[in-house]
C-alpha cells in the first residue's frame, strides 16, 4: 500500500479547512466558555416524559449507567419509531455525515476540498442502488423503515443546530444557515453500500500484483501473495468437494500496464471514505461457537469482536428493542450492536437465537477494461449504447459543479474521474486481435445490484430456529459474511450468505477485457452451495477471516483469505481447554479474545536463537531470550521484537520492492518471511547496499537497527520499556478529529491510549509498519453470549452509547476497552429494570 501517515489517509476526504478569522473565533468561544454552554444545549432528556408525534401507545426507553437503552413498546412501528428517536438523540451528527458520504454530499457540509470524493460516490451511485432497494421493499418492511424515519425526524423538528450536537456548531463557523435534511429510508439503507465499500475483498490486492509484476518475476510475485496454509492453519470447514482450477492465465498479460497508470488507481481507491477503517488485512473480525458438551453450563457460548477502523462516536450503538408481548404482529425481543441510521440489530441475540459476524471477504468486485468510442462501448464485436446521467454536486460557499457518470452493462467507468485514469486506459497495452481505441476502466461490483439485505436485518433478528436464521441469512446478500449461531435449544452453526460471483475466466486477482462476455459473470454462487455447518462433530466452530473452505472447493470464492494466524491461535486454545477437561465460561470466552500471543515472534525465535551477534544485536537476543510471545502493552521484548519486525521488513524487503508498494506487514508478511526463514540464501535476503548477504545477515542487522531505535524512543534503560509506549490509540471524531486544528480535535478527539496485541494477533490491534507502531484497527466491540442465561453475557464498545462531546457516556467504555474488561449484558425484563439509571416515556 502507498506509504502515508494515518492523519494524510484519513483527513483527505473530509477536512474542514476554516479560516483564520475562523480559528481565531473559536480560540474565544472556547476561552470563554462557549463550549460548556453549547455542548450542555446537545445533551438529551433521558428520563422523565416526552412527546413523540406519530407514536400509538407510549413507549419505555430504561437506560443503564452506561446510556445503553431498552426500547420497549406495543407494536413494532412504535418500537422502531422509538429506535430512530433515540439514535437520533445520542448519534444525529454521526446519521448525517455518514448520509452525506454515502449520498456524495460532503461537499455540500465542506467546501470544495470534498467535490472529487462526492464524485467518486455519486459515480458507483451508493444513493441510487439505496434508492432502488427502498421501492423494492416489501409492505411490511417498508413501514418500518417509514417509522424508524418518523423517529428521527420527530426529534429533528424539537430540536435544530448546536441543540442537535456540538458539531452542527463548529461547521457553522464555515458553513452558516446549514439545516439538516428530513431523514428517509434511503438515507439508512445507503449506509448498507459504505459498509460494503469498506469490506469489499481485494481490489487493492488486484491492483498491487499487477504493479508487483512490472518489476518482478512471477516467482517473486508468487512469494509476495503466497496462497492460503492450508497445511498449518485451518479452514472453517473441512468437506469440500471437487477441485476448482487455478484460473490465472491472465495475471501476466494484465501486468503489462504502466506503475504510474496504475498507481493513478489505487490513489483514486484509497482516497474513497472510509467509514469502517482502511483496507487491509487487519480488516476482519473473530467469532467463534462452543456447543453445550464443552461448556459449563451445558448450553452454548458465542463470543465475537469485529476488527474495524477506530472511530468516535463508535461505529456500534449497544440496544435493545422490545415488544411487550411478542406475537407476529410484533415479532422483536432481540439486543445488542446496531448502527445509529439503521433499524434493527446488527449483531447480537434475541430470546432464543445468538449470532456474530466476521467478513467473509470474497471476491465480489472486478475492474474491467472496456474499449470506449464517443458514447458507446464495444461487447463481442458490436458497439452498445453507455448510459449516460447528469448530476450537480452542490458545494457550500462555492459554484455548483456538474458530473457526467457513464456506465457500462458491467458498472459505471470509473476513469472519467480525474485525468490520472486517462493514463491507466492508454497505457493497456492492446490484446491481439482487438483494434486500437480509447479505454477506460470499468468496476463490476455486487454492492452496485440492488439487493434484498435491508430486509435480512429483520428476519435475522425474528429468526427462532436455525431454519428461520438461515432464511434470514438468505436475504443478507452485500456484504458477505461468515454468521456463526447459537440457539437456546443447545445448537450451533455456520453459514456463509451474500453474493459471490462465478466468473467465466480468470480468478478475480488481476484486470480483465471488457470487450468480451468470456470474461464476465455467469451468475453467482447458489445460496444451497455455500458454506454452512451445523452441530459439527468436534463442538466449536472458529471463524477469523480464515480460509472457510479448502482448495478443492467446487466455487471460488476468493484467493485473498487472511492467512489464518488468529483462527490457529483460538482453535489451540479451545483445543487446550477439551485436552484439559476444562469446562468453558464465559470467562474463558472472554479471556480468548484477550490473548496476545504474537505468532510469527514465536516462529522467529529458534533462527534469532541461533545466531552468534555481538553488540547492539546481541542485546537485542538477550532481551527476547525467555520471552512468552505475548504483546502485552507492559512488555519491553514485546516492544523490542515489533521494532526490530519492522526494521526487518523496511531494511531487507522494502527495497526489493516498488518505493509506493512497501511491506504492510500483518498475516501476509508473517506468512512471507515465515517461508523465507526455511530459505537462508534466498534472494529476498540479499540488499548489496547493506551489506547483507543471507538470512543471518538481515536478521543480524535488523536486531542491531531496532536496538538502535529503541533507545531513540524509550531510552536506554530496557526496563522502562513497554509495547504501549509505541504502541497507542487516538480516537478521532469521524468528521473533525483531524481537522488538523488543535482547538477543534481537542474537543473532539480522547487519547491516547496505551494498547496491547497487535497485527495477526487474536487481540487484533493491529497497525501499519510503513507508517509506525500506532493503532489503525481494533476490535470494535466484543461480545460473549450465554444462551443459557441470557443475563451472564457480557459486552463492551470501543467507546460510549453518546455522540455528545463531553457527555459521560462518550468514552466511558474505553477504559473497559483497553483493560479487557466488560460489562454485564442486561437482558430479561427484571435485569433491565434494576439496572436502570433513566427512564423516559415517549408519549403519542
Amino acid at each position: 500500500m502507498v506509504p502515508r501517515t494515518p492523519r494524510t489517509a484519513r483527513s483527505r476526504w473530509f477536512t474542514v479547512l476554516l479560516s483564520t478569522v475562523g480559528l481565531l473565533v473559536v480560540l474565544v468561544l472556547v476561552a470563554a466558555g462557549f463550549v460548556a454552554f453549547t455542548v450542555q444545549r446537545s445533551f438529551p432528556q433521558v428520563s422523565g416524559e416526552l412527546t413523540v408525534p406519530g407514536l400509538d401507545n407510549s413507549v419505555t426507553v430504561s437506560r443503564d449507567d452506561a446510556g445503553i437503552p431498552m426500547i420497549e413498546a406495543d407494536s413494532a412501528t412504535d418500537l422502531f419509531r422509538a429506535q430512530g428517536f433515540v439514535h437520533a438523540q445520542d448519534r444525529f451528527w454521526e446519521m448525517d455525515f455518514r448520509r452525506h458520504v454515502t449520498s456524495g454530499r460532503l461537499a455540500e457540509l465542506f467546501g470544495e476540498s470534498q467535490v472529487g470524493t462526492d464524485t467518486f460516490v455519486r459515480t458507483l451511485g451508493w444513493r441510487k442502488v439505496a434508492e432502488k432497494e427502498v421501492e423494492a421493499l416489501d409492505p411490511l418492511t417498508l413501514s418500518w423503515y417509514q417509522a424508524y424515519a418518523d423517529g428521527v425526524n420527530a426529534y429533528l423538528d424539537a430540536r435544530s443546530g448546536a441543540e442537535l450536537s456540538l458539531e452542527y456548531a463548529v461547521l457553522g463557523l464555515q458553513n452558516p444557515g446549514y439545516e439538516p435534511e428530513k431523514w428517509t429510508p434511503a438515507d439508512s439503507v445507503a449506509w448498507l453500500k459504505a459498509m460494503a465499500w469498506d469490506l469489499r475483498s481485494n481490489l487493492e490486492d488486484e491492483i498491487d500484483r499487477t504493479i508487483l509484476a512490472t518489476s518482478l518475476t512471477p516467482e517473486q510475485v508468487a512469494h509476495v501473495y503466497p496462497p492460503y496454509p492450508y497445511g498449518e492453519n485451518p479452514t472453517v470447514l473441512s468437506n469440500d468437494a471437487r477441485p476448482f482450477g487455478n484460473a490465472t492465465g491472465d495475471s501476466e498479460k494484465s501486468a503489462q500496464a504502466s506503475v504510474t497508470s496504475l498507481l493513478s488507481l489505487k490513489k483514486i481507491v484509497a482516497s474513497m471514505p472510509t467509514l469502517l477503517g482502511r483496507a487491509g488485512s487487519d480488516i476482519g473480525s473473530n467469532s467463534w461457537v462452543v456447543s453445550g458438551d464443552l461448556t459449563a453450563s451445558g448450553k452454548p457460548l458465542l463470543a465475537n469482536d469485529p476488527h474495524l477502523g477506530p472511530s468516535l462516536p463508535s461505529v456500534w450503538y449497544q440496544m435493545g428493542l422490545r415488544c411487550t408481548k411478542v406475537s407476529a404482529e410484533c415479532p422483536f425481543d432481540v439486543a445488542g450492536f446496531s448502527f445509529s441510521g439503521m433499524p434493527g440489530i446488527i449483531i447480537g441475540h434475541n430470546a432464543r437465537v445468538a449470532w456474530g459476524f466476521t467478513n467473509l471477504g470474497p471476491d465480489t468486485a472486478d475492474l474491467y477494461l472496456e474499449k470506449v468510442a464517443d458514447d458507446n462501448y464495444e461487447l463481442d464485436g458490436t458497439l452498445r449504447p453507455l448510459t449516460v446521467r447528469e448530476e450537480v454536486v452542490k458545494v457550500a460557499g462555492g459554484e455548483d459543479v456538474p458530473i457526467q457518470i457513464r456506465s457500462t452493462g458491467r458498472g459505471p467507468l470509473v476513469t472519467s474521474l480525474t485525468g490520472d485514469f486517462e493514463d491507466i486506459a492508454t497505457d493497456y497495452p492492446a490484446v491481439s486481435g482487438v483494434p486500437e481505441g480509447t479505454y477506460e476502466l470499468s468496476l463490476q461490483w455486487t454492492a452496485l445490484t440492488p439487493g434484498r439485505t435491508a430486509g435480512a436485518i429483520f428476519a435475522v433478528n425474528t429468526a427462532t430456529d436455525w431454519a428461520s436464521f438461515r432464511e434470514g441469512a438468505r436475504l443478507f446478500e452485500v456484504p458477505s459474511q461468515n454468521l456463526v449461531y447459537a440457539d437456546v435449544d443447545g445448537n450451533i452453526g455456520y453459514q456463509a450468505p451474500g453474493l459471490i460471483p462465478i466468473r467465466s475466466s480468470g480468478d478475480g486477482t488481476v484486470p480483465q477485457p471488457g470487450w468480451t462476455s468470456a470474461s464476465g459473470w455467469q451468475g453467482y454462487i447458489p445460496f444451497e452451495a455455500l458454506p454452512t455447518q451445523f452441530n459439527p462433530p468436534s463442538g466449536y466452530i472458529v471463524t477469523a477471516n480464515n480460509a472457510v473452505v479448502g482448495p478443492t472447493f467446487p466455487y471460488l470464492i476468493t484467493r485473498d483469505w487472511d492467512a489464518g494466524y488468529r483462527a490457529e491461535r483460538i482453535d489451540e486454545r479451545i483445543r487446550a481447554l477439551i485436552d484439559a477437561a476444562t469446562p468453558i465460561t464465559p470467562e474463558l470466552m472472554s479471556d480468548i479474545q484477550a490473548d496476545n500471543h504474537n505468532a510469527f515472534a514465536e516462529t522467529v525465535a529458534p533462527y534469532l536463537a541461533e545466531l552468534t551477534p555481538a553488540g547492539n544485536a546481541k542485546n537485542g537476543t538477550s532481551l527476547l531470550d525467555g520471552w512468552d510471545f505475548a504483546d502485552d502493552a507492559d512488555s519491553a521484548q514485546s516492544a523490542y521484537f515489533n521494532i526490530f519486525w519492522r526494521n526487518l521488513l523496511e531494511d531487507t524487503f522494502a527495497p526489493q520492492l516498488p518505493e509506493d508498494l512497501p511491506p504492510a506487514g500483518g498475516s501476509q508478511w508473517f506468512q512471507v518471511v515465515s517461508e523465507l526463514l526455511t530459505q537462508p540464501n534466498s534472494p529476498w535476503w540479499t540488499n548489496e547496499k547493506a551489506g547483507t548477504r543471507n538470512r543471518d545477515d538481515a536478521l543480524t542487522a535488523a536486531l542491531s537497527a531496532a536496538w538502535t531505535e529503541a533507545v531513540d524512543r524509550m531510552g536506554d534503560d530496557p526496563d522502562t520499556w513497554s509495547w504501549g509506549e509505541l504502541h497507542t490509540l487516538t480516537l478521532r471524531n469521524a468528521s473533525f478529529g483531524e481537522s488538523g486544528i488543535a482547538p477543534i480535535e481537542w474537543l473532539f478527539n480522547r487519547g491516547p491510549y496505551e494498547l496491547a496485541g497487535g497485527s495477526a494477533v487474536v487481540d487484533a490491534a493491529g497497525w501499519y509498519a510503513p507508517n509506525g507502531y500506532v493503532v489503525d484497527w481494533v476490535p470494535s466491540m466484543r461480545q460473549v453470549i450465554d444462551v443459557a442465561d441470557f443475563d451472564s453475557s457480557t459486552w463492551i464498545n470501543l467507546a460510549g452509547a453518546s455522540g455528545h462531546a463531553f457527555a459521560a457516556t462518550y468514552t466511558d467504555q474505553t477504559t473497559l476497552w483497553q483493560e479487557h474488561r466488560t460489562r454485564q449484558w442486561n437482558f430479561t425484563t427484571d435485569a433491565i429494570r434494576q439496572a436502570a439509571a433513566d427512564v423516559l416515556t415517549l408519549s403519542p
